[in-house]
């Protein structure tokens, strides 16, 4: 098999007899099969089954009755489950032309790369098929500050928020990818450096549906970006930052109403501590969650000890406050800072541990476990 044709699927029924007749077309020549992987809940896999049964290339369907990793977890089970070590990633709404596989899998087999890249944003490329000028807007801005984050592993990278590119897969630990979204290229090409190559390729207009963006994949894309450029454990700070200045906005606006400040503070780290699990739980620790215990465990864990962690600091800025006649809302500043490494490391160690220890000493567990999770995996 000389290529692997990895197709990630959501409600697509309407597209794939065209897909599979436009790819058997464009392919005649190459050795390929087409892999859909599927997290669809609609017709999608009984379609792929009867469209597969007199297509003329082999056509295999993975089915995930439970999608892990979103678009970018479907892309990684078809590298895996591929035939052929070259997999070429396409969407299935076909506004990823099939007619320009030859085009991208030619340059991939000079040898001297290990992705190309159909990229909207080079001469000849178009990025048409987007579906009005904001989408346009958001996509280049978004590119832009991809770009920018990421500026030594994406120099030579125009389009890294495509879904259209041919990769190497013996170039890539696909163990080590962690997907959390859509954009699997992105998470290939921050983790590790790679020889990229771009060809251009005209973005088409879907052939049937509807787009599956939102401003949920928004959020979604810039926790990916964030935790690839800053690891983990700095995206817990920008979380914790963020709750400790509602924190703070909830403590100032009640000492404003006339509340005392020791109340006041009470109430904003209640409700800040809620905020942040909530946050944590989708943005920081959710590859870990599926091995940890249950939520309301996970929850009651993080709970308690941010109850007790408070406890803590209200006495100290009492002492602040009363001793060194601090700014009551700059000491509850100083304690929360204090108090963030403490906090990161029990949340990775226990709240979020593994349910079953393995055979190594527990101090040699921490170790590893904090250098895993404090790492940043982008580029340093």
């Amino acid at each position: 098999m000389q290529l692997s044709i990895i197709v990630p699927t959501f409600n697509e029924a309407p597209n794939v007899a065209e897909l599979v007749r436009r790819v058997a077309d464009a392919v005649r020549g190459i050795e390929a099969e087409i892999v859909f992987v599927d997290d669809s809940t609609d017709a999608t896999p009984d379609v792929v089954r009867e469209v597969a049964a007199s297509a003329p290339l082999p056509v295999r369907l993975i089915h995930r009755d439970k999608p892990t990793g979103g678009l970018g977890g479907a892309v990684v089970e078809g590298m895996h489950a591929a035939a052929s070590d070259a997999c070429l990633v396409m969407d299935g709404d076909l506004q990823h032309p099939p007619e320009d596989i030859p085009t991208v899998f030619a340059r991939f087999q000079r040898g001297d790369v290990d992705v190309v890249v159909a990229s909207r944003y080079i001469s000849e490329g178009s990025a048409q098929g987007l579906a009005d000028h904001t989408r346009v807007m958001v996509s280049r801005l978004s590119t832009m500050l991809t770009r920018a984050m990421f500026p030594i592993r994406l120099r030579e990278v125009t389009d890294p928020m495509t879904g259209f590119f041919v990769i190497d897969r013996t170039a890539v630990d696909l163990e080590g990818l962690r997907p959390r979204g859509f954009k699997i290229l992105l998470e290939i090409l921050a983790r590790k450096n790679l020889r990229v190559a771009e060809v251009p390729f005209r973005f088409a207009d879907r052939f049937a549906g509807e787009s599956k963006a939102s401003v949920r994949q928004g959020v979604r894309f810039l926790g990916q970006l964030t935790a690839l450029r800053f690891g983990k454990m700095s995206l817990f700070a920008i979380i914790g930052g963020v709750g400790a200045i509602a924190n703070l906005a909830i403590m100032w606006a009640l000492i404003e109403l006339g509340m005392h400040y020791i109340p006041a503070a009470i109430i904003g780290a209640e409700v800040t501590i809620i905020g942040n699990f909530l946050l944590q739980e989708r943005f920081v620790f959710q590859d870990m969650r599926s091995d940890a215990t249950g939520v309301w465990s996970r929850f009651a864990k993080s709970f308690a000890f941010n109850n007790v962690e408070a406890l803590v600091r209200i006495p100290v800025i009492a002492l602040l406050v009363n001793t060194w006649h601090l700014s009551s809302v700059i000491a509850a500043a100083i304690t929360l800072a204090v108090a963030f490494v403490v906090r990161f490391m029990f949340h990775s160690l226990v709240v979020y541990a593994p349910r079953r220890a393995g055979a190594t000493s527990r101090a040699r567990e921490i170790v590893d476990e904090i250098d895993a999770q404090a790492a940043s995996p982008g580029e340093l």
